[in-house]
């Protein structure tokens, strides 16, 4: 016990020394400056107090390498059927196109990792972690609408939207832009604290606030990412053909899988987290502080046999304030017999 309060303790040191203000590179500080390090200040501790594990900030600009990186992957088609991708191309790649006189970028990480886990042997269904408690979206939009009440009851009349991958939002980069990690080899984010498993949320605001810098890659010669994908859908290191991803075409897609990646799944039948389990990063994970992501007792339970029978009253009920209920009842039928039969073609989401 003295041993995980003194972890505890330590890993709470690090983060308040992470959250400090960057110092600035010049001796002469005004009053602007002071002020701007001050507000970053009572946001970072403010967004801990709140239950994020890192908080970030980067000035709300025009994201100028990432443009040819986004146009080239979408006239490559590497996002399938995820016509969402192409739209708003600027709002994309622009913030002040989508909070008006937008000055900084607020990033925070959520960890989900969690304690318990579900069976993830050969014979077992799978589903991502991530979709393990209460959809994320719930649980990081109130949180994010408590720090930005905050913002505005202590800093003043400040303007802002709340952002949880709902909007055309370059997360991981705004993220990575702030300090808070490297985007990896296999395009998750990763941090030196606790690997990748976590989300990521924004505040866009018209409030001038001191930025934190990126920090370098640490990936490396690393390749496991890389290697382990069995669907090959890293095509080369920091590009991910979505079109390809187990997370894709199991949540995604909305026809048939195509039968030309049967057998590569590993039964995962909801998402994918092959390529962060293999990531030396992870090893750094630690379980998660946050209740609503708690595996709950029924999903705990379920079996096998439980999925290949699941009904529509199961469904609704167990996944009631789940992520997994985007797919539908439809899709995890149609993902859990793609993984079941050897060779049978499953036909299209209806509905």
């Amino acid at each position: 016990m003295l041993f995980l309060c003194l972890k505890r303790f330590a890993n709470q040191t690090r983060y308040l020394c992470f959250l400090q203000a960057p110092k600035p590179t010049t001796n002469a500080m005004t009053t602007a400056d002071f002020v701007r390090q001050n507000n970053s200040q009572l946001i970072k501790n403010k967004a801990i107090e709140l239950g994020f594990d890192f908080c970030g900030i980067s000035k709300a600009d025009f994201l100028e390498v990432e443009a040819p990186r986004l146009e080239n992957w979408l006239n490559g088609q590497q996002h399938g059927q995820m016509h969402y991708m192409a739209n708003h191309f600027d709002k994309r790649l622009d913030p002040r196109l989508l909070v008006e006189n937008a000055k900084s970028v607020v990033s925070v990480l959520l960890n989900y990792y969690p304690e318990k886990r579900l069976p993830e042997g050969p014979d077992d269904y799978k589903i991502s972690k991530y979709a393990y408690g209460t959809d994320y979206h719930f649980v990081l939009k109130d949180k994010l609408q408590d720090l930005l009440w905050y913002v505005q009851e202590t800093i003043g009349e400040v303007g802002g939207r709340i952002f949880v991958d709902s909007a055309p939002v370059m997360d991981k980069v705004w993220a990575a832009k702030s300090g808070l990690g490297w985007v990896g080899k296999h395009s998750n984010l990763l941090n030196r604290e606790m690997g990748s498993f976590f989300f990521i949320g924004e505040l866009i605001l018209d409030l001038d606030l001191w930025p934190d810098g990126p920090i370098k890659d640490y990936c490396g010669t690393c390749t496991r990412c890389i290697d382990a994908c069995p669907t090959d859908a890293i095509t080369s290191p920091y590009v991910v053909d979505g079109s390809r991803c187990i997370s894709y075409f199991t949540i995604e897609l909305k026809e048939a899988i195509p039968a030309e990646v049967k057998g590569q799944f590993e039964n995962w039948i909801f998402g994918c987290d092959i390529c962060q389990d293999v990531c030396p990063w992870n090893r750094f994970s630690r379980p998660h502080r946050t209740p609503e992501f708690n595996l709950s007792t029924d999903l705990e339970q379920f079996s096998n046999t439980d999925w290949e029978e699941i009904t529509q009253e199961v469904f609704a009920e167990l996944f009631r304030r789940s992520a997994i209920k985007r797919t539908k009842l439809e899709g995890i039928k149609r993902n859990v017999a793609f993984v079941k039969s050897p060779t049978e073609v499953v036909q299209n989401i209806t509905g």
